[in-house]
């Protein structure tokens, strides 16, 4: 088995790795970045929906798809509530490639094809695997950006993190639309329904706790069936997709020695709405910031630093979320679930959300 040396592994080339690889690159840092995928960003699992401030990292050719003004949110009872929701539409496969293509240029290697098939933390050495051979990596700090079943994770010991299930198809959409629409119900316990418009097509899609329904395709077909005879959309399905969402909040480390978490793998994506892509965009960056300051001196003190900021930021509002997750837990397979004033509370385009006081029955 060959041997190699990094001053950072990155373990994952979605958007918080790509980030952190560019960033610990562009500030004198040798990084390796491993993907284990053949093609970064394929297949997509994701709704492909960016906040308008992440604009600037959809500038290159392909990535932009088009501009989303606002979000309308159905009730059970059918009441819809219209709020502001700017941002962007993008080719989340072509996004995630252009901030690698970014990281590249910066000057990291990068490894398609390439899983992380063991990891010795005590020594900073971790065994990567390719398609016909395997090495050893001896780095100086390690950035797991591998997901919500990260495998970094899995070898340092932490515990899993809670997760639901989405499943996604894209369809073509009769006319354009620059509002997302969202649906609450009982139907979708543990989660939510969506349609995102993409031009002129839409992925719409929906995410459960299995703990409450196991079968996510019968009511995203259902789904589908009503938006055709609602004449909103078209019968065919173009594609379809699936995958897992973190939704337990942040992990009680983010650093475990030599080694930063970011992204999904931190558990840094919302555990209410589902959104993760700005945050994984962010903790990335500031983990590349990071291992490049503890490279300069005091070590300790920049990943202490790296936490700090990544809680600071992030820690408040992701508390909230899954306290307001728990409490919807208590409503779902009951009336509950299908009361207007329930989902109010717990979903973040409301007032109610942010409100203090007593909780969901």
């Amino acid at each position: 088995m060959s041997h190699s040396h990094a001053d950072v592994l990155v373990v994952g080339l979605g958007p918080a790795g790509a980030a952190a690889a560019a960033v610990a690159a562009a500030l004198g840092l040798s990084v390796l970045a491993v993907e284990r995928r053949a093609e970064i960003g394929v297949p997509v699992q994701c709704a492909e929906w960016i906040p308008a401030p992440l604009g600037a990292y959809a500038q290159a050719d392909g990535v932009s798809a088009q501009k989303i003004l606002g979000m309308r949110t159905c009730l059970p009872s059918g009441a819809v509530f219209r709020s502001e929701a700017r941002g962007l539409m993008i080719d989340r496969a072509r996004f995630d490639q252009a901030l690698a293509a970014t990281a590249e240029r910066a000057g990291a290697r990068l490894a398609l094809s390439t899983r992380l098939a063991g990891l010795d933390p005590g020594a900073c050495a971790a065994r990567i695997a390719g398609l016909r051979s395997e090495r050893e990596i001896r780095f100086r700090w390690l950035i797991a950006a591998d997901g919500p079943h990260s495998s970094v994770a899995h070898a340092l010991g932490l515990k899993p993190l809670e997760t639901v299930h989405a499943r996604q198809y894209t369809v073509a959409l009769n006319e354009r639309d620059q509002d997302t629409s969202i649906w609450l119900s009982g139907d979708y316990p543990g989660g939510y329904a969506w349609l995102f418009p993409k031009g002129s097509v839409a992925n719409i899609g929906l995410g459960v706790d299995k703990r409450f329904a196991r079968d996510l395709k019968r009511p995203l077909d259902a789904l589908h069936r009503r938006l055709v005879e609602e004449g909103r959309v078209r019968p065919g399905i173009m594609s379809r997709t699936g995958g897992m969402i973190p939704v337990g909040g942040l992990r009680e480390r983010l650093v475990v020695g030599s080694v930063l978490l970011v992204g999904d793998a931190a558990g840094l994506t919302h555990p209410v709405s589902g959104a993760g892509i700005a945050a994984a965009v962010i903790s990335g960056e500031r983990a590349g910031e990071a291992v490049a300051q503890a490279a300069r001196g005091a070590p300790e003190v920049a990943l202490a630093a790296f936490e700090e900021d990544v809680r600071d930021q992030f820690e408040t509002t992701l508390a909230r979320a899954v306290v307001r997750r728990k409490e919807l837990e208590r409503c779902w397979g009951r009336d509950l679930a299908q009361r207007d004033d329930v989902h109010r509370r717990g979903w973040i385009a409301f007032p109610e959300y942010f409100a203090e006081g007593p909780s969901i029955p």
